[in-house]
C-alpha cells in the first residue's frame, strides 16, 4: 500500500474548487476565497486510512498549462471539479478536462478519476443523471460525489473517496462492462481461497474461514453473522455453499459483491494480507524478505518450517500413499505462477518404484532448495502462504542461517544438518552412478534415465550415531582447468575412478594434489565399478598406496550393478566424515563400521516416522521426531548396527583422548 497520497483538484474558473479545500480545513465556509489554496498535508492519524495525505489546488490565473502538467503527472487521484449550477461546467468535464489527464499520464499506470458536482445548496435537483452516463463510458472514474461547501455537505466524504480511489482502486478488481470481477483479480482470490483451504477439500468451513477472518482482519466472526454470511451466497448461488462450507463460486461471489457495494477495501485488505500489490502481482517484499547470510555459513529451514511442509504434502497427498502423484504434485503447484521443479526433480531425490516423489524425497528437494538458493526458497515458501499459515512474519522465520563453518572447526562440534559433499571424477568414472545410487536405484533403474533429465544433484538422508542428516551429493563436470569456488566449497570431497579404466585414477590424483592437499577438507576415494575386473591404474604408485601417502582413507569400493538397491554404508560413511573433519581417528573408526544389520530402509523410516509424528504430534528437526534418546518415530536401529554404534563411538573418543587431543564428547 502506498505510504502517501497526492490529491489534486481541477475544474473550470469559479466551480469552487479552493472553498472545498478551505472548508475541509477549517471547517466553515470561507469569507475570502484566494485564487488558489496552498498545499496542504493531512497526517496520518486524522485520516480514516491512516496514510498522510496531500492535497493539490490549480489556479488557470497562477498557474501555467506547463505547471499543470506537471502536477496531473505527481498526482495519485485526480478530483474533476464541477457545478451542478452549470451546465458548461459538467460539459468540460469530457471535452476538456479527461482528454487532458489522459494526454499527461503514463498509460500503463492509470490515474484514477473522482468527479465532484459542488454548489448542490443552490439547486433541488441531482446532477446523477448526466453524470451516470459519463461514468459508464470512462473505466477510470471512480465515483461521483455532489458536495456543498458552503454547508459542508460530503465535503469530508468526497477527500475520503479520492484517498480510497487511491488506496483500494476498483480498476485493477472489477470490469463495469462487464459486471464481474477482472481474471487477474480471480487469479489472486483463487490463491488466497486454495492456501487457506487448509484441508484441501475445496471448501472454506467455519474454522477455516475463522481463520481467514482473524488472518484478514484480526477478529473471528460470531457464528450467526458466519451463517449470515453463508446465506447470502445461498440465495444468489446455487453452488456457492456445500456441506456447510463456502467454495470457490461462493467466495468469488462475495468479493464481487463486496467490489459492487462500494466495499472493495475488504477485497483489497485481503488481497494485500496475501502479498499482492496495486496491480495484483505478489509483492517483491513479500517474495523475498531481508536475510542475511554472511560467508561460510549456510542456509537450512528449520523446526517450523519442515511442519508447515509436512502439512502441505498431507493436505495433497489424497491417496495417503505417501508420494506425490503428478496430479497431486500440479495441484500442489497450482498456488505458484509456474511450476517450479522439473524432470529433473525425479533424479534428484528418492522416488517410488511409479518414479514419484515420495515424502521424504519431497523434504529432500526443500532442504536442497533451501541450501543452494535460499532467496528461491523465500519465493516458493511465500506462494505457499507460509507466513499466514504459519502465523509468522515473514518466510524467513522459516530459514536456519548455519554459524561460521570456521566455528564449528574450533569447537570441534556442528550444529548443522545438511553436508555438502562434491563428487570429483573422470569422464565415465561412475559418478551419476553414485549420485543415482544414494537414492536407491540400481545400474538397470539408471538406464531408463532420460538424458535431458539428468540431475547433477542427488540429497536424501543418512543417520549418523541416530541422527538424521541431510547428505547432498554434487557431481562436478569434469574440467580440471575450469574448476570454480563454488565447485571446491563444500565439506567433504569424493573421488570416483573407475578400477577397470587404467588412466582413471590420474584425474583423482591431479585434482587432490592441486586443489585439496593442503586444505583441511576431508577427502575420500571411491573405487567404483568395482563388479568389473579390477585393471593396474597407469600411475606412480597405486590408489592403496596415495591414500595411505596423503593420510586417506583406503580407497572405498562400490558399485551399483546389483540386483536389489545398492548398499547406503559409504554414504553414512561420507556424512560422518563430513559431520567430524577434524578428527583423523574419526576417519579410521568410520572406515571399520559394520557394514551388517537389518535397518530399515529410508522409505520405510520416513513412513514410519510420518505416522508417528501425525498421531502422536512431536516433530523435531528436519521434520523427524527429536533425537537424543530413542523416542516414537524414531527408527530403531538393529542390534547388531546399536553394537556397532557403540562400539564406533567409543573407539572415537578414546582414540582422541590417547592421542591427546581434548575429551569431545559424541553425539551418540
Amino acid at each position: 500500500m502506498r505510504k502517501d497520497v497526492r490529491i489534486l483538484l481541477v475544474g473550470e474558473p469559479k466551480v469552487g474548487k479552493t472553498s472545498l479545500i478551505m472548508s475541509l480545513v477549517s471547517e466553515e465556509f470561507p469569507d475570502v476565497v484566494p485564487y488558489r489554496a496552498e498545499e496542504i498535508t493531512i497526517p496520518a492519524d486524522v485520516t480514516p486510512e491512516r496514510v498522510p495525505t496531500h492535497i493539490v489546488d490549480y489556479s488557470e490565473a497562477e498557474q501555467t498549462d506547463e505547471q499543470l502538467f506537471q502536477e496531473i503527472s505527481k498526482a495519485n487521484v485526480i478530483c474533476i471539479v464541477y457545478s451542478v449550477n452549470n451546465k458548461k461546467s459538467i460539459e468540460k468535464v469530457t471535452s476538456h478536462w479527461i482528454p487532458l489527464i489522459t494526454e499527461n499520464t503514463d498509460k500503463d499506470s492509470r490515474v484514477p478519476l473522482i468527479l465532484v458536482g459542488n454548489k448542490s445548496d443552490l439547486v433541488e435537483h441531482s446532477s446523477m443523471e448526466t453524470i451516470l452516463p459519463i461514468m459508464n463510458q470512462y473505466s477510470e472514474i471512480e465515483t461521483c460525489v455532489e458536495c456543498s461547501a458552503k454547508n459542508l455537505k460530503n465535503i469530508s466524504e468526497l477527500f475520503y473517496y479520492a484517498q480510497k480511489a487511491v488506496l483500494h482502486p476498483t480498476g485493477p478488481l472489477y470490469c463495469p462492462e462487464k459486471k464481474d470481477m477482472k481474471q487477474l483479480c480471480i487469479k489472486a482470490l483463487t490463491r488466497i481461497f486454495k492456501v487457506s483451504d487448509l484441508d484441501n477439500d475445496g471448501i472454506l468451513n467455519d474454522n477455516e474461514l475463522n481463520f481467514f477472518q482473524r488472518t484478514c482482519f484480526n477478529t473471528p466472526l460470531e457464528p450467526q453473522a458466519l451463517e449470515d454470511v453463508k446465506n447470502v451466497v445461498r440465495k444468489n448461488l446455487i453452488d456457492g455453499v456445500c456441506d456447510n462450507g463456502l467454495t470457490l463460486k461462493g467466495f468469488l461471489f462475495l468479493h464481487t459483491l463486496f467490489i459492487q457495494r462500494g466495499r472493495h477495501e475488504t477485497t483489497w485488505t485481503v488481497l494485500r494480507r496475501f502479498g499482492y500489490d496495486d496491480d495484483l502481482e505478489l509483492n517483491q517484499d513479500y517474495l523475498f524478505p531481508p536475510l542475511k547470510v554472511p560467508p561460510d555459513c549456510t542456509t537450512e529451514l528449520n523446526h517450523n518450517a519442515y511442519l508447515f511442509l509436512q502439512s502441505v504434502f498431507d493436505k495433497h497427498d489424497k491417496d495417503r500413499d505417501c508420494a506425490l502423484s503428478p496430479e497431486e504434485l500440479k495441484d500442489l503447484f497450482d498456488v505458484f505462477p509456474y511450476m517450479p521443479w522439473g524432470a529433473d526433480v525425479n533424479n534428484t531425490v528418492c522416488t517410488n518404484d511409479q518414479g514419484w516423489i515420495t515424502y521424504q524425497g519431497y523434504l529432500s528437494q526443500w532442504t536442497l532448495t533451501t541450501y543452494l538458493d535460499v532467496q528461491r526458497c523465500l519465493e516458493y515458501l511465500g506462494y505457499l502462504g507460509y507466513s499466514i499459515i504459519a502465523e509468522q512474519e515473514s518466510q524467513a522465520a522459516g530459514i536456519t542461517v548455519t554459524r561460521d563453518k570456521k566455528i564449528d572447526l574450533q569447537k570441534k562440534q556442528t550444529q548443522r544438518s545438511v553436508f555438502r559433499c562434491n563428487v570429483f571424477g573422470d569422464v565415465g568414472s561412475g559418478k551419476s552412478g553414485f549420485l543415482q545410487a544414494f537414492l536407491g536405484r540400481n545400474l538397470m533403474r539408471q538406464k531408463m534415465i532420460k538424458e535431458e533429465h539428468r540431475s547433477y544433484y542427488a540429497i536424501s538422508t543418512t543417520y549418523v550415531y541416530g541422527q538424521e542428516k541431510y547428505l547432498l551429493l554434487h557431481e562436478v563436470f569434469p574440467d580440471f582447468d575450469y574448476l570454480s569456488d563454488a565447485d571446491l566449497a563444500c565439506d567433504i570431497v569424493c573421488l570416483v575412478y573407475d578400477v577397470s579404466n587404467p588412466y582413471s585414477f590420474e584425474y583423482c590424483a591431479k585434482v587432490f594434489k592441486q586443489y585439496f592437499m593442503d586444505s583441511k577438507t576431508p577427502c575420500m576415494m571411491i573405487a567404483a565399478k568395482s563388479d568389473l575386473p579390477e585393471i593396474k591404474q597407469m600411475y606412480g604408485c597405486s590408489p592403496l598406496e596415495f591414500c595411505r601417502r596423503h593420510k586417506m582413507p583406503p580407497p572405498q569400493s562400490f558399485t551399483c550393478n546389483t540386483a536389489a538397491a545398492p548398499s547406503r554404508d559409504i554414504y553414512t560413511k561420507l556424512t560422518t566424515m563430513a559431520m567430524y573433519p577434524y578428527s583423523p581417528s574419526t576417519l579410521i573408526t568410520c572406515m571399520e563400521s559394520s557394514k551388517g544389520g537389518d535397518t530399515p530402509t529410508v522409505e520405510e523410516t520416513h513412513l514410519q516416522r510420518r505416522r508417528h509424528t501425525f498421531s502422536r504430534g512431536v516433530v523435531g528437526r528436519n521434520g523427524g521426531v527429536t533425537t537424543g534418546t530413542m523416542t516414537a518415530g524414531t527408527c530403531k536401529p538393529s542390534r547388531s548396527e546399536e553394537l556397532d554404534i557403540l562400539a564406533e563411538s567409543e573407539r572415537w573418543r578414546y582414540s582422541v583422548c590417547g592421542a591427546g587431543l581434548r575429551h569431545v564428547q559424541s553425539a551418540a
